[in-house]
């Protein structure tokens, strides 16, 4: 079942806009799309209006899909509470859960360690991220979804905090291709905003006009809503609920359990104009 947490909506304009406060050389001001003039937005006079009534409301415009890539476009197979382990030592790992009961963010975590004691962190993380690789498996409903996308000529895009080796096999493997693919090499990384925003000045338009799609709620939900992007949590084995929302301040826009339901809710809910 397709939860709908609040009507899709056109946000504030002056929210959508935070890439000026980001420090990342990817971005250029000049690129990223303008906004509507004033001009845009006067109404008809009064006796051109018809009553709310007899007119249906609107669907808002989507213009294109960014998704996570682990456990949303393909099988979850990583395990890991066994990586944050391995990483941290035992007593280090129950002590960051306990204090982080929504999830630990080991690659953030890890940042503030020695350049030496990094490098022996990041070879455990790409040893794990090596092993899901041989177990790679598609999402079911992936494809169809991307099927649907293509036909409506909407764009898709990828967004992970998995390497570029494992996107570059993703796309080879499965024949789906998603542009821009932005992996953990792209600075700063989910669940800053900067790498959906990159992708909206890539295609030249408005965030609220871009659906975010991932399986995690402080990493993927964060990242769309920081963006003033519209936000889809795929939750298959029902891991969140209101009190995770309320914890962490994100209400997601939609809740799935299913890709399928993503392509259900598309067609319901909007205006799918390239």
């Amino acid at each position: 079942m397709i939860h709908i947490n609040r009507p899709p909506k056109s946000r504030n304009p002056q929210s959508l806009n935070p890439i000026n406060s980001l420090q990342n050389p990817s971005f250029s001001q000049s690129r990223m799309p303008s906004f509507l003039s004033k001009s845009l937005l006067r109404l008809p006079p009064k006796s051109l209006l018809f009553p709310m009534s007899t007119v249906a409301a609107a669907k808002s415009r989507l213009r294109g899909v960014v998704f996570d890539m682990d456990g949303t476009l393909t099988v979850p197979v990583i395990d890991f509470a066994a990586m944050y382990k391995a990483v941290l030592g035992d007593v280090e790992y129950k002590r960051i859960k306990a204090e982080n009961p929504s999830g630990i963010d080991i690659l953030h975590h890890i940042e503030s360690w020695s350049p030496e004691k990094q490098q022996e962190a990041y070879k455990i993380i790409a040893d794990f991220e090596k092993q899901g690789l041989d177990r790679l498996q598609i999402m079911p409903g992936a494809a169809q979804l991307c099927g649907f996308l293509d036909a409506k000529k909407i764009r898709r895009g990828l967004i992970t905090r998995n390497v570029k080796d494992a996107v570059d096999l993703f796309h080879q493997r499965f024949g789906m291709m998603f542009s821009p693919a932005l992996s953990r090499e792209f600075r700063p990384y989910k669940p800053s905003p900067a790498p959906l925003l990159h992708i909206c000045s890539t295609w030249d338009v408005q965030p609220n006009e871009v659906m975010m799609v991932g399986d995690s709620l402080k990493d993927d939900v964060a990242c769309g809503k920081n963006a003033g992007a519209l936000t889809c949590l795929l939750d298959e084995k029902g891991r969140y609920g209101s009190q995770d929302f309320a914890n962490l301040d994100l209400t997601p826009d939609f809740k799935v359990s299913s890709l399928i339901e993503v392509h259900s809710l598309l067609k319901s809910n909007f205006d799918l104009t390239p």
